[in-house]
């Protein structure tokens, strides 16, 4: 299901994109310096060939979303107000107070003994 949500989101090209940049930091690291490489990395005129098909992928993808045809959605066309208004009165309660009694008395002396 997590797989599906992953696909159904497209979170799957930014897993590929971050993998061909890691591939592309690493080649470009044994031939420049750190700045260099990371500069060439992300300036996105020096794709490599990942970077182009997941390119590809994502502008095939969008083509076929494309197709789909949208219905209007139908919904109500009225204007529905709620007004929320407070009570004329509050109804009280009576206190329990057979539990407030139980909470006032002191335990039995001795404590009783386990038997």
């Amino acid at each position: 299901m997590a797989l599906a949500l992953i696909g159904s989101v497209g979170l799957h090209w930014a897993f590929l994109q971050s993998f061909a940049w890691s591939t592309m930091l690493v080649d470009n690291l044994t031939t420049s310096s750190f700045s260099v490489a990371i500069q060439r990395t992300f300036d996105g005129k020096h794709p490599c060939a990942l970077c182009k098909a997941i390119d590809a992928g994502k502008k095939s993808e969008k083509k076929s979303e494309a197709l789909v045809s949208l219905k209007k959605f139908e919904g109500l066309n009225e204007f529905v107000s709620l007004v929320l208004l407070p009570p004329a009165s509050f109804p009280t309660m009576e206190a329990q107070d057979a539990l407030f009694e139980t909470l006032l008395r002191t335990p039995p002396t001795p404590p009783p003994r386990a038997a």
